[in-house]
């Protein structure tokens, strides 16, 4: 038992480095401290226990005092993002009295030391539950431990004795009653609960305070539709929740009503319901397809699965069995990236099995529920990563603004009403009207409808979206990476030839359609055998180039019959024959025993197999040239395989090395437990299989079209680095004025330093004749400038591999910088090695976006900023974006979209804001003459004008092309600071100008409103004299709302502005004509004299002669608006120049590093 935690340490991680990694720290409930905040609650009338509700860490630290995790009642989780959110969890116990029966301790001592929490005394174990998964307390450890997770310590024997023969009942019962179902629970949120939600939100609150002050203060029909608007947002905003939920709920429905079959601790099988499995059990797979309930790690045989719910990517993968290993190591430390292919995931379709020597296909539960990889991607869209957390934070630091501002207004209205000697009651109301005026409530509506309309956009172009908010963040990409087999290139491959390694070195090359031509040899062999294609009816299964290399043979494929085991050692996986027996195919066929499935880590993948009606054994492996070679016999590869190698991949064909080995039979051979590292040994080497790898005709178009956008592109592949260096210059990802340098770093060896060659490509010229290949060896030692040798940065593009990338990171770390900047194909990188390269780039402050097909790129898809998976999946765990048309096409749709909706939010801010601030600057004005707007025209304000924009401005759609530069990145940046500031300044001087100029007019009169209506040009009557007007039907009031009115109508026309990232204004069609309404009817009700229609609106006759002032006023304004914000603020060249003259460091860090190295006249190279 480890000590008490100490409250003064670092404190406990939950999740350590995963998505949803929070802070945990234990509370203790006081209760005088309880009791104090009961009478709070009741003192404030509830608003007490309502603040809490918005803010849990005041919850619990007024009803709290800290302690350890090991003695706390209640838990603080912190998110360790930049939003550092808090969450309280109480601490529940679980009682179990069916522990009783395990009295023999047996389990006791396989289960990990979580579990056996509930063999104490007391039969009872401390339970959070934090996003629907189940922590318990581990006292050993002194940690929240999850559960509902086969631990990973595990070793591989471990696994294989303890549970191949199932839990017994007890056993199962006990870990249910810890773990819970195995259920992936989205329970259709009810109507009233989601009303209860909503209503409780601080908006609505504060809404409820506007509704309260208009009412005080007489405003009915404005109350009234304050009412209507947020009775409308709460049932738009409870629909969309409700959709959701649905949705959701449909998604996993199935999950929870499959029956499989577990075998018990007694040897019997037991059909039951998949909500009954726990870590632990075994389920055998029968030969029916079905989807995974759970995640689960083979035993026994093998499987044919379908992860395109996982990875994006629809086509077979196979599953082996895990080996029984007695070495102590954990079992996923053991196999490392291999892991993979042992494990079945839940929601994964099981597509075929094949049984073991035993008959049966087994698989012990690893995780249930929300551990599982189907729960990962229900809790990803439930509780969705924080990002683009500069505009939330933007959106505060406004509205805190806006609140000083208010502030200064409230003392500006208790000061002029005191001063007149006005009641503290109505100067009260009037403080209150104030401070509604200044707060933009609407603005996180407004902004959520933009959102809403964009991922609508993008649905009906085949994008589809799990994380909306990353939609703004796309606005700001400026680096996208690219898989390149399946993403730039055709998912198919054409086989163009084969190249045999003979004694004398390679023969000739044969260029093959179909291999039926060919003679049999060990070669054809390898191509009919080394794959993991799958015969499903009657049709062939799997990767495109096993599909294309087993076609050329001419052989067909047969699933193994039970009269063909009598001849082997060991039942076979499948038999693969030749269509017609000849004198050149000697032999009737070969069955593949057992398969070593590719793994993108190895890059490469083994099979062993056995010729029909022989008794030797023979091992194929297929994979990377250069990996293979390096399990070859060195006398069997020929002495110019990396020449011929690059003549290959330098024309941009994907090259495939072969070798086998024969396997001399050893009496009782278990064929399913020989060591991988002994089959891939002491081979042969057999050859090169070409494939021809063509661009998709959209690659070009799309790149060119992100060049012309100064998006730059990077190629992250795990492909060769020859073939992708090819492939990104016939691209046009590499521009033919740059010169393309492969980096090839290597480990230090027997005492001499690491070192790095530099080696510039060959690329065709106009002649037809290749550049000469230039060579730059350089030592750690010694070495005074690269740079100097002709390898200036700003000219060059570099082409490196995974491995010499990590040598590089680790041995020459001041390289990094300019690799990251210059980088332009990243090849043989594996899974991992992609994921890492994206954190760095974002470590430099790029905005990365990457597309792969899913299949190994998973990692780098959820990391990057923008993830798009190619595949015909609506949702997949691969990526925020998923595209259903299979190419790059999708990149500048999404890009588009992103800057549209980036900008539609800009706009909403800058209109939102300006509205507040004009009518504060018109509230403050009139409070002057202690007089205020009347009903209708804050109806008319917000109803006709303000609605209609939140509603209709984010139809736009985006700009039809990719402008070359992007919004500006933040709601708060100086440009849009500068706009703010000049609109009010510009609204201030004309409002007060028109407020002036009024009462200056000879037919002006404060008492008398009627003293400027003639006949000529009204149709009042001279009683309507002797009715007392309203307080707010006045020659100013009139005068300053048209003013405002004609100023937001402005505001709406120039923040509405088009290109370079929108449509242009007249293309949103219905808002177009809104706005072309809206000005025609202030224009008409400005010029108009209709007694009925004035007198509604609280508003008095004044000459034609004013009127026109008053025209002739807002059209100066609005050119001053229009110049303002299309000479000034969108004039990006003066932005730049105003740059340059005061010399503004760079924002991002890599333009920081761009700037230095153009400056810099050598690098020097150091290890550190």
């Amino acid at each position: 038992m480890k000590s008490k935690t100490n409250l003064r340490e670092r404190p406990a991680v939950l999740n350590a480095s995963q998505d949803n990694e929070m802070e945990i720290f234990g509370y203790r409930t006081v209760w005088c401290r309880r009791s104090l905040c009961i009478l709070g609650y009741i003192f404030s009338l509830g608003f007490l226990r309502l603040l809490f509700y918005w803010k849990p860490k005041l919850d619990i630290l007024c009803h709290c005092v800290p302690c350890s995790l090991e003695e706390a009642e209640v838990i603080m989780l912190r998110t360790t993002d930049v939003r550092k959110k808090h969450f309280k969890k109480k601490v529940e116990w679980i009682h179990s009295n069916s522990l009783q029966a395990r009295a023999d301790g047996r389990t006791v001592a396989r289960d990990s030391s979580a579990e056996n929490t509930l063999s104490q005394t007391l039969f009872k174990v401390r339970r959070i539950t934090v996003q629907n998964c189940h922590y318990i307390w581990n006292p050993d450890d002194c940690v929240f431990q999850k559960v509902g997770v086969l631990e990973d310590q595990y070793s591989c024997s471990d696994i294989h004795r303890n549970f191949a023969s199932g839990l017994s009942k007890e056993e199962q019962d006990h870990r249910r009653q810890l773990c819970g179902p195995n259920t992936i629970e989205v329970k259709i949120v009810p109507i009233w609960k989601l009303l209860f939600k909503e209503v409780l939100n601080p908006v609505y609150f504060f809404e409820l305070y506007t509704i309260c002050t208009w009412l005080a203060t007489g405003y009915l029909e404005y109350a009234l539709a304050i009412i209507c608007m947020a009775i409308i947002s709460i049932i738009a905003t409870i629909y969309l929740l409700r959709m959701q939920s649905v949705k959701l709920h449909r998604m996993v429905e199935s999950h929870n009503n499959v029956m499989v079959t577990v075998l018990q601790r007694n040897g019997g099988i037991k059909e039951v319901e998949s909500r009954q499995l726990v870590p632990g059990d075994v389920i055998i797979l029968t030969g029916k397809k079905f989807y995974l309930p759970c995640d689960a790690v083979l035993i026994s045989g093998g499987c044919i699965t379908n992860e395109g719910m996982l990875t994006g990517e629809s086509i077979p993968v196979t599953k082996t069995s895990l080996l029984n290993v007695d070495n102590g190591i954990p079992w996923k430390q053991h196999i490392g990236e291999q892991s993979k292919g042992h494990v079945l995931f839940c929601g994964t379709e099981v597509i075929k099995t094949k049984p073991s020597d035993e008959g049966m296909v087994k698989a012990v539960v690893l995780q249930t529920g929300f551990n599982t990889a189907k729960g990962d991607l229900i809790r990803s869209i439930l509780y969705p990563k924080p990002v683009n957390y500069e505009i939330t934070r933007d959106i505060l630091k406004a509205t805190m603004g806006l609140l000083v501002i208010s502030a200064a207004g409230v003392v500006y209205t208790v000061i002029i009403y005191s001063f007149h000697g006005v009641s503290p009651t109505y100067i009260f109301l009037m403080v209150l009207i104030m401070i509604t005026a200044a707060v933009p409530v609407s603005l996180p509506s407004a902004l959520t409808i933009c959102t809403l309309y964009s991922q609508t956009r993008l649905n009906n172009q085949g994008i589809f979206c799990i994380s909306p908010q990353r939609i703004n963040l796309c606005g700001q990409i400026n680096l996208f990476c690219f898989d390149k087999t399946g993403t730039l290139t055709e998912e198919g491959l054409d086989l163009w030839g084969i190249v045999p390694s003979g004694i004398n070195g390679f023969q000739m090359v044969l260029q093959v359609n179909f291999a039926s031509t060919l003679s049999w040899c060990p070669f054809i062999a390898a191509m009919a055998s080394c794959h993991s294609l799958v015969l499903m009816e009657d049709q062939l299964h799997g990767d495109p180039l096993d599909l294309k290399m087993f076609e050329a043979t001419g052989w067909e494929l047969n699933g193994c019959r039970e009269d063909c085991k009598e001849d082997l050692i060991t039942g076979s996986e499948m038999i693969v024959k030749p269509k017609t027996q000849t004198e050149s195919v000697p032999v009737q066929g070969i069955s593949i025993l057992h398969q070593f499935p590719f793994s993108s880590t190895l890059q490469r993948m083994a099979v062993i197999t056995q010729i029909l009606g022989e008794k030797n054994l023979t091992a194929f492996v297929k994979g990377a040239p250069e990996v293979i070679t390096q399990f070859c016999k060195e006398a069997t590869v020929p002495s110019n395989f990396s020449s011929m190698l690059d003549h290959y991949t330098s024309q941009g064909f994907r090259v495939i090395g072969l070798a086998f080995k024969h396997i001399e039979p050893n009496g009782n051979i278990e064929i399913k437990k020989l060591q991988r590292e002994l089959v891939e040994s002491d081979l042969v080497f057999l050859g090169f299989l070409i494939m021809e790898n063509k661009l998709k005709s959209e690659t070009k178009p799309v790149l060119q079209e992100l060049k012309s956008a100064n998006i730059r592109t990077v190629m992250v592949t795990g492909d060769n680095l020859h073939t992708a260096c090819t492939v990104g210059m016939n691209s046009g990802m590499v521009p033919e004025s740059t010169d393309l340098l492969i980096l090839e770093a290597n480990e230090p060896k027997e005492g001499s330093p690491p070192t790095i060659t530099f080696k510039k490509i060959e690329r065709e010229i106009e002649n037809g004749n290749k550049e000469d290949m230039e060579n730059m060896n350089f030592a750690l030692s010694g070495m005074k400038s690269i740079w100097s040798q002709g390898a200036r940065i700003s000219k060059n593009n570099y082409a490196v591999s995974g491995k010499s990338y990590e040598v590089i990171k680790q041995h020459f770390l001041d390289l990094v910088p300019d690799i990251l900047i210059n980088g332009t194909i990243f090849a043989r990188m594996t899974p991992k090695q992609k994921t890492i390269l994206i954190e760095d780039f974002q470590k430099i402050n790029y905005c990365v976006g990457m597309c792969g097909d899913g299949a190994n790129d998973c990692g780098a898809l959820k990391i990057a900023h923008a993830g798009i998976s190619l595949s015909e999946l609506e949702a997949s765990v691969a990526s925020p974006f998923t595209s259903k048309v299979s190419n790059i096409e999708c990149v500048p749709k999404l890009l588009k979209e992103g800057r549209n909706a980036f900008m539609t939010s800009i706009s909403l801010f800058k209109y939102l804001i300006m509205y507040t601030l004009i009518e504060f600057v018109c509230i403050l004005l009139l409070y002057w003459k202690r007089t205020l707007l009347g009903n209708y025209h804050y109806l008319m304000q917000d109803l006709a004008i303000t609605i209609t924009i939140m509603l209709t401005m984010s139809l736009n759609g985006p700009a039809p092309k990719l402008a070359p530069y992007r919004p500006t990145g933040k709601l708060l940046s100086t440009s849009l600071v500068v706009s703010l500031l000049l609109h009010t300044i510009s609204s201030i001087i004309v409002q007060s100008t028109a407020f002036s100029l009024v009462q200056q007019q000879q037919w002006y009169n404060e008492s008398d409103i009627y003293g400027a209506c003639l006949h000529q040009n009204m149709s009042f009557s001279n009683h309507n004299m002797e009715v007392e007007p309203p307080r707010s039907q006045n020659f100013l009031s009139t005068t300053l709302w048209f003013v405002t009115v004609f100023n937001l109508l402005i505001m709406e026309f120039i923040f509405s502005k088009g290109l370079p990232f929108r449509k242009p204004i007249y293309t949103n069609y219905l808002f177009f004509i809104l706005l072309t309404l809206q000005v025609g009817t202030y224009l008409f009700i400005l010029f108009a004299d209709i007694e009925t229609l004035y007198s509604a609106m609280e508003l008095v006759c004044t000459p034609y002669s004013w009127r026109l002032n008053i025209f002739w006023t807002v059209l100066v304004l609005f050119v001053l608006s229009y110049c303002i914000e299309e000479f000034l603020i969108d004039n990006r060249n003066l932005w730049l120049a105003l740059r340059k003259i005061f010399k503004c460091a760079p924002r991002s860090q890599y333009k920081e590093l761009q700037r230095s190295l153009e400056k810099a006249n050598h690098h020097s190279v150091s290890s550190c």
